[in-house]
């Protein structure tokens, strides 16, 4: 039941009504203020307040969130979590840097010794390459000439052809892989002098 504001005012003053019955306040689509004891089905999700006997507020019900609301508050949570996790993490690293190093100088020696690790991978792949590719230029000649002398190309030498191709393909990639190995082990490990400075420091 709605009530207007007068028969509330009654209500209030002498009746028994109020003191039985629970009252709400709200505020319909056009910004009126409304009073009864019941909200509307539609306003039941928006923003109310629930009264006591003496009509005062006993119970502020917030309007409940959007989609895009209850979106942007997870996002904002999810960011908030990351932080923190990536703080603690940083946290947990810097008291690794501390206990399995005495200076920057034992860093720097670790990073060197996994850069030439790299390093020697790098050129192993650098060499089956070339010897990969020597060999296809020479079975491709085998096959020019056999071709040229018009004869049947045995059908080992297009299967050697392919092995070789593949091998130089797998070898491109071991070369890629390691050379972003390289790039990377430097930036962390020079993360690493950075971040142990200033753990040090503290």
């Amino acid at each position: 039941m709605r009530l207007p504001l007068f028969t509330l005012a009654v209500l209030l003053a002498g009746s028994s009504y109020f003191v039985h019955a629970k009252m709400y306040k709200w505020v319909d689509d056009e910004g009126q203020m409304h009073f009864g004891d019941k909200i509307p089905k539609k306003y039941l999700a928006k923003e109310h307040d629930e009264l006591n006997e003496h009509g005062m507020k006993a119970k502020h019900q917030k309007a409940e969130k959007t989609v895009e609301e209850k979106a942007e508050e997870k996002r904002l949570k999810d960011e908030r979590e990351k932080a923190l996790l990536a703080e603690e993490k940083k946290r947990k690293l810097d008291r690794v840097l501390l206990d399995a190093y005495d200076s920057e100088s034992d860093l720097i020696v670790a990073r060197d010794a996994r850069l030439n690790d790299v390093a020697f991978q790098i050129q192993l792949a650098e060499s089956n390459i070339k010897a990969s590719n020597k060999k296809i230029e020479s079975i491709e000649k085998q096959i020019a000439q056999i071709k040229k002398s018009k004869r049947e190309v045995p059908a080992n030498l297009y299967s050697s052809l392919k092995i070789e191709k593949e091998h130089v393909a797998t070898q491109n990639k071991i070369l890629d892989s390691n050379k972003k190995r390289s790039i990377d082990i430097a930036n962390k490990y020079n993360d690493y002098v950075e971040r142990f400075r200033a753990a040090k420091s503290q």
